[in-house]
């Protein structure tokens, strides 16, 4: 029985996502400072898959086959293993980065307070 033309779209798209994906962007290649630190990034990585077709009627002696494969790959910098030159072994977490506006509301407090007390000095 012969393939169907989504299996070719299938294979392919995963071949590619193989290729891309490996122990390395996990794990990534140790880097060495100049004092002699080694340095191993580790990502986290998602990824998504998907594929799609339909047989479509034909009065054609050959088949129409209509499809499509895609896939997304994110890559996120979690941590780094850092090994000193002197052998001690450490991992260093990788903490998120509050945006502005996460910053803002955590700030609005403190600076209402501050205005506060400006105006009530004003006052006084």
């Amino acid at each position: 029985m012969a393939e169907h033309p989504i299996q070719g779209l299938m294979s392919t798209a995963m071949q590619k996502i193989r290729e891309l994906v490996d122990v390395n962007t996990i794990v990534g290649e140790p880097i060495t400072a100049p004092d002699g630190t080694i340095l191993i990034p580790i990502s986290k990585v998602s990824f998504g898959f998907v594929a799609g077709g339909s047989d479509l009627p034909s009065s054609l002696p050959k088949n129409l086959f209509a499809g499509g494969s895609g896939a997304g790959i994110s890559i996120k910098p979690e941590a780094f293993i850092v090994i000193s030159k002197d052998g001690e072994v450490k991992m260093l977490h990788m903490q998120d980065t509050p945006s502005a506006i996460d910053s803002l509301i955590s700030g609005a407090p403190e600076l209402i307070n501050k205005v506060k007390d400006i105006f009530s000095k004003k006052d006084n």
